[in-house]
């Protein structure tokens, strides 16, 4: 028996990835599927009960350990190349782009808002299914003024599907679209407001035409949780007089650009002079 928030895998992809179920649903056959969110990738799919298998709490935790290596080793390697860099302005201040997060998921979004903070980033984070955030994105620019808004949460091409282009082949991205047509109806410029927006397999060309700067899924690759938290560190900390190099920022993810790509834009930090010694 299975049951909404356990953690499984699915016999006919191998196992490769781990879900926690969502929904449980029967067909007038009584057939049982179920409504599955990756573990630590903006995945949405479905199954079939009989092709889940039940993940033991140590597999789990090896998972989540190979997970956080990986994590780990991409902010290493951001925080520091950014202390070389404050190290090289050291009679200057810094004051990072503030972020603003709306995000379909509560986990995912909670454990983005802590590292951005960790990162010493101003950020705020709201939790918003993807359906939801079109309606409710202006009103939350309106009160929270950000330079930096992330548009997260989960999507997939669905099965069976052909055309790349139609909304109808995406569980979400035609909620991300609009989110960002509404975001840009409030901030038409990209400089002013930097968007990220998309999740797994999601309509890459779709939203970058609504007014994203950066968007998944180039090549409808999976894409992992964290992947925005490396592209917004980036931004936030990139100087308002620089470019940030399309190139060097996708290195810094761990999709790479199957996963997610953008368009050029202006870093969101301003320096201070002088430092104060308090």
């Amino acid at each position: 028996m299975f049951h909404v928030g356990d953690i499984v895998a699915r016999l006919s992809h191998r196992q490769d990835i781990f879900f926690r179920i969502d929904q449980l649903n029967s067909n007038v056959n009584g057939e049982r599927s179920a409504i599955l969110k990756g573990l630590n990738l903006r995945l949405l799919a479905d199954a079939p009960v009989t092709d889940l298998v039940s993940k033991r709490p140590m597999e789990i935790a090896n998972y989540e350990r190979e997970d956080n290596k990986m994590i780990y080793k991409k902010l290493h390697k951001l925080t520091s190349q950014r202390k070389v860099d404050q190290d090289d302005q050291r009679e200057f201040f810094e004051i990072p782009g503030r972020v603003l997060q709306l995000d379909g998921d509560q986990d995912y979004l909670s454990q983005c808002i802590k590292t951005y903070r960790q990162m010493g980033i101003e950020a705020k984070g709201i939790c918003k299914s993807e359906i939801e955030q079109p309606r409710v994105i202006r009103k939350i620019l309106q009160e929270n003024p950000a330079d930096i808004l992330v548009l997260t949460g989960h999507d997939g091409f669905i099965n069976g599907k052909i055309d790349f282009h139609s909304m109808d082949s995406y569980r979400s991205s035609r909620y991300f679209v609009e989110s960002v047509l509404e975001a840009r109806r409030f901030q038409h410029n990209r400089d002013a407001l930097v968007i990220f927006a998309g999740a797994c397999q999601s309509n890459y060309e779709a939203i970058l035409s609504a007014g994203a700067n950066f968007a998944s899924s180039p090549k409808r690759m999976l894409i992992h949780a964290f992947d925005p938290v490396f592209i917004v560190e980036r931004i936030a900390f990139t100087p308002t007089d620089q470019i940030v190099s399309v190139k060097d920022i996708l290195m810094h993810t761990i999709t790479g650009t199957d996963g997610i790509g953008g368009v050029e834009t202006r870093g969101q930090m301003r320096r201070g002079y002088p430092r104060s010694p308090y």
